[in-house]
């Protein structure tokens, strides 16, 4: 039995469809009904076949924090794809993180190695890396040495360590690194929200740059790693670095609006982050964007994936054929209404 955690989510979500495609009935943990309508959805729109595919899915009401719901879902397990995580870039929700990615990530590597899982496929992210020097490409080797890394950077290295740590004690695993991940299905969260707003015309760009990857790319190269004999390593899964007005004229010219011209200024950049903590002290409600955000917004790192290339075999898609098809899947689920 496969189990995958975080089965709403996008990468989660694009997984169990590859799965269940492969002829697989998987096992996949979720928290509230009204999540598991986005991965039918996506089913649908993604194969004639898609509701007989989803039913394929066995479904599991847990949390990744209480126990006894996950020793349930983990009878009969011989496979683990662990995907499930908070994402935030507010200090104020570092406990929040530490709770769901760190002591989550603990109670999957000790249950996996309590029901004898085979192996585990860890879906961690780029932010758990060191930095490099300017000008270079970091690496799986690249060390950890982030000064002042973002609260979200430093809850997914610390789950990086439950896993190595289960690898000492005997769990097979591997540890997959993604950038910036582009897919379809999920329009309101993380990176749909930029084709979201790509649809409408987006006038500006920020002035850094990252590493992006398609969906489809990091879950091939997630069952690639999980199929073969490797353990112990991580792979990055970049597919190209870009600056995010290349991205964005990418995904203009996908939907057929004009070319983000504006770059916003860093010095704007730095005034809004401070205006948005002042409104939280004010009024309360959530940080849109925050210091640490900024950062990521401003810097342009640079990844390379050819771990990945050599070890696995990876052919990754090129962007534009990424941004192509997730522009044809936005308007066909919004054409839906």
């Amino acid at each position: 039995m496969i189990l995958v955690s975080g089965g709403t989510g996008l990468v989660g979500a694009h997984l169990l469809l590859s799965l269940c495609k492969q002829g697989h009935s998987p096992r996949a943990l979720y928290r509230s009904e009204s999540s598991k309508q986005r991965v039918l959805s996506l089913f649908k729109t993604a194969s004639k076949k898609g509701q007989s595919l989803y039913d394929q899915i066995h479904w599991a009401a847990a949390d990744l924090l209480h126990i006894p719901d996950l020793e349930t879902a983990f009878e009969g397990v011989t496979e683990l794809y662990h995907c499930a995580a908070l994402i935030s870039f507010n200090p104020k929700d570092y406990q929040k993180l530490k709770q769901t990615n760190v002591h989550g990530t603990a109670n999957m590597v000790n249950l996996s190695l309590d029901f004898g899982v085979k192996k585990m496929c860890y879906v961690s992210s780029i932010a758990s890396l060191g930095k490099a020097p300017q000008g270079s490409y970091i690496t799986e080797q690249t060390s950890w040495n982030q000064e002042k890394p973002n609260v979200y950077a430093m809850s997914k290295y610390e789950a990086e360590l439950e896993v190595w740590r289960g690898t000492q004690e005997g769990l097979k695993a591997v540890i997959i690194n993604p950038g910036v991940i582009l897919g379809s299905g999920f329009w309101k969260n993380g990176s749909g929200k930029l084709f979201h707003f790509a649809a409408k015309g987006l006038p500006f760009y920020f002035p850094g740059g990252t590493g992006f990857v398609g969906v489809e790319d990091v879950v091939n190269c997630m069952q690639t790693a999980m199929n073969s004999s490797i353990s112990e390593e991580r792979y990055i899964c970049v597919s190209e670095n870009l600056s995010y007005r290349e991205l964005f004229e990418k995904m203009a010219k996908g939907f057929g609006k004009k070319t983000p011209t504006y770059e916003i200024p860093q010095l704007a950049l730095e005034i809004l982050w401070r205006l948005d903590y002042v409104k939280q002290l004010l009024f309360g409600g959530s940080r849109r964007i925050s210091k640490q955000s900024v950062q990521g917004l401003k810097s342009r790192d640079t990844y390379s994936a050819q771990k990945s290339i050599t070890d696995l075999g990876m052919q990754y898609t090129t962007i534009d054929q990424v941004i192509e098809a997730c522009c044809l899947a936005y308007g066909k689920q919004h054409k839906k209404g």
